[in-house]
Parts: structure tokens; C-alpha cells; sequence
């Protein structure tokens, strides 16, 4: 029977996954000209977060309990990007009538109101959220990050929990 990877092989996984994530976001964003929804920017923001932690658990490679807490650290940006993915995902599927209206744009948020009224403006999404700009395989974008972060996900939490 074949081993499983080292925890340290597992977190040079995961980070180079949340780069090629990035990677991917830069060719929507700067090839193809795709504008991001707050949403958008908002999961953008959990990959990068997730991906700091494996890479730096991939970097340190701690015993078991710094494996942990950088595995669990990283299972929390993965799960909150799983929620603000899921959201987006619902806001698309929803009835036309159904979706909220437009909002201001991000950049004009952070510059007019607090931050705590931006953060829950943003994570209540708009109606820019509930457009499909892009799909690959059938997924939508939100589509796609909901499989992203379910993959992080899992695999950090397996990471929490092996021997």
C-alpha cells in the first residue's frame, strides 16, 4: 500500500492550487476583461488567505501541533470562502425578480462608508453578483470557487485530523 503525502507535500499543494486559482483570476480579470463583483473580490480574499497558511505551514513544516492550527487557520478561510462562494452561487440561481438591485461599486464603499457598513453591503452581494460572465464546463465562476474551497477545505481539515 502506498503512503500518504507528507503534511508538507500536502500544503505545497494547496498553496500552489490557491496560485493557480489567482493565476486563473488574473487571465479573467486582465485577458479577458472580466469585471469582479464584490462577492468576486470577497472569495479573491479567502483564496489568498487559505493560501497564505499552507504556504507558510509548507515552509515551517511543524510537528504535529503547529500542523494544526496553520491546517485549521487555513480550513477557516476556506470555510468562510465556502459560505460567501455558496451565497454567490444562490444570488445566480435566483429568479430575476428575485435578485437584489445594483449597488455602488466596491471602490466608492471603502471610500464613503464605515468599513463594518461595507463588509455587510458586500457580503449581501448585488445585483452585479447574480450575472454569469463566464462559465467553464458548465460552472460559473462562484460555481467553480464553491469546488475550490470544498476542496481546501476537505483537505485541510483531513490535514487537522491525520495521524
Amino acid at each position: 500500500m502506498k503512503s500518504l503525502p507528507s503534511p508538507r507535500v500536502c500544503n505545497w499543494l494547496l498553496a500552489g492550487l490557491c496560485i493557480l486559482a489567482l493565476m486563473i483570476v488574473y487571465y479573467l480579470d486582465g485577458i479577458l476583461g472580466l469585471e469582479p463583483c464584490p462577492l468576486c473580490m470577497t472569495q479573491r480574499l479567502f483564496v489568498v488567505g487559505s493560501g497564505i497558511f499552507s504556504l507558510i505551514a509548507a515552509i515551517h513544516g511543524p510537528g504535529v501541533f503547529g500542523r494544526r492550527v496553520y491546517a485549521s487557520l487555513a480550513a477557516l478561510f476556506a470555510g468562510v470562502g465556502w459560505a460567501v462562494a455558496a451565497r454567490h452561487v444562490w444570488i445566480q440561481h435566483l429568479p430575476p425578480e428575485q435578485v437584489p438591485a445594483c449597488g455602488p461599486g466596491l471602490q466608492y464603499m471603502l471610500e464613503t462608508l464605515p468599513f463594518s457598513e461595507t463588509l455587510e453591503l458586500v457580503l449581501m452581494g448585488d445585483g452585479n453578483c447574480a450575472e454569469v460572465l463566464w462559465t467553464f464546463l458548465g460552472l460559473s465562476i462562484p460555481e467553480q470557487a464553491l469546488l475550490l474551497f470544498s476542496a481546501m477545505l476537505v483537505a485541510n481539515l483531513w490535514q487537522v485530523w491525520r495521524k
